[in-house]
């Protein structure tokens, strides 16, 4: 697993709740490249949950829209906007398990519509929320002049 640098995290001004390094309310969301996937392993706290020790359904979908928007950065090299997010719960994610895992893959690219599928498991690896993405996909000259888009090698570069 190769972990993913956050080129935005310098940037003036930026902070994404899902992914901001330095957003104290936010998620701070960390990326890894395995294989053709991306991976994020987070620790939840309490005030991410909804009912008691369930981590919040609202979060869950933020987390999954958030890794997908990574794989339009990472495998397509572009930037992009959700358009549409379909979440299907399938198991309270209970807050006291500990990491919770979510991994995306990028399906399919037709034209400037990207499907990427995310999976969400528990402390225990159970799968408990999945979501398909469609993004809509910028040509990479708008994504860098009127996005920031640093290009995927920032990503992928450590230094």
């Amino acid at each position: 697993m190769t972990k993913l640098k956050n080129p935005y995290a310098s940037f003036p001004g930026y902070s994404c709740f899902g992914c901001s390094p330095n957003n104290p309310s936010g998620l701070q969301m960390e990326f890894f490249k395995e294989g053709d996937e991306l991976v994020c392993k987070w620790d939840p706290n309490d005030h991410f949950q909804g009912f008691h020790d369930i981590l919040h359904g609202g979060v869950q979908a933020t987390m999954m829209d958030e890794i997908a928007s990574w794989v339009v950065f990472v495998m397509l090299d572009t930037a992009g906007v959700t358009y549409q997010l379909n979440t299907r719960f399938r198991k309270p994610v209970l807050i006291s398990k500990g990491i919770i895992t979510v991994r995306a893959t990028l399906v399919r690219q037709q034209k400037r519509i990207a499907e990427i599928e995310a999976r969400l498991y528990d402390g225990g690896d159970m799968l408990c929320a999945e979501s398909q993405a469609n993004y809509f996909v910028f040509p990479r000259d708008k994504a860098v002049n009127e996005m920031h888009f640093p290009g995927k090698e920032a990503f992928l570069n450590q230094t």
